[in-house]
């Protein structure tokens, strides 16, 4: 490992931790140059699927787009930023375990909204609004409906 400080490539860890989910591990090292400490992170390499948009193209996964678009529809509701943040990680899990190199884009927004759903119901509509691009109050209205009656709410 390079220190970023004067570039000697000698350094030796002084401590390693894991994060709550052992995911990553994290590395105090010294360098045995200028004898500054510096953190380095490791993570494993997880090959995600990539998305085939509704026009054909195919995009890569991308968390940030996926927890940002969950943000925006949950922006000024009770919904913390680590339940995101968790409902992203088991996504990506679901994705990888499909073991599929090509996933529809559908099957991610799908769970998006299932998610959303779970999470907090006006984030679920506002996020529903963007994704399924209601043409008219008609669209929108039968979508509401139809999480009511699925939810036991209306008769």
């Amino acid at each position: 490992m390079k220190c970023p400080y004067c570039g000697h490539l000698d350094n030796r860890v002084v401590d390693s931790r894991l994060n709550k989910d052992f995911t990553i591990t994290r590395r105090r090292r010294l360098c045995e140059a200028c004898k500054r400490r510096f953190t380095t992170y490791e993570r494993l390499e997880v090959i995600m699927p990539m998305l085939i948009k509704k026009d054909g193209r195919r995009e890569a996964w991308d968390r940030l787009k996926a927890v940002t678009g969950m943000k925006k529809a949950c922006e000024k509701r009770p919904v913390a930023m680590n339940q995101l943040e968790d409902f992203v990680d088991g996504l990506e899990r679901e994705l990888q375990e499909m073991g599929e190199r090509e996933i529809e884009i559908s099957v991610v927004g799908e769970r998006l909204m299932e998610g959303l759903r779970q999470l907090d119901d006006v984030a679920y509509v506002r996020f529903a609004s963007v994704y399924r691009q209601f043409k008219d109050l008609n669209e929108f209205m039968a979508e509401l409906k139809g999480m009511l009656d699925v939810d036991g709410k209306h008769n």
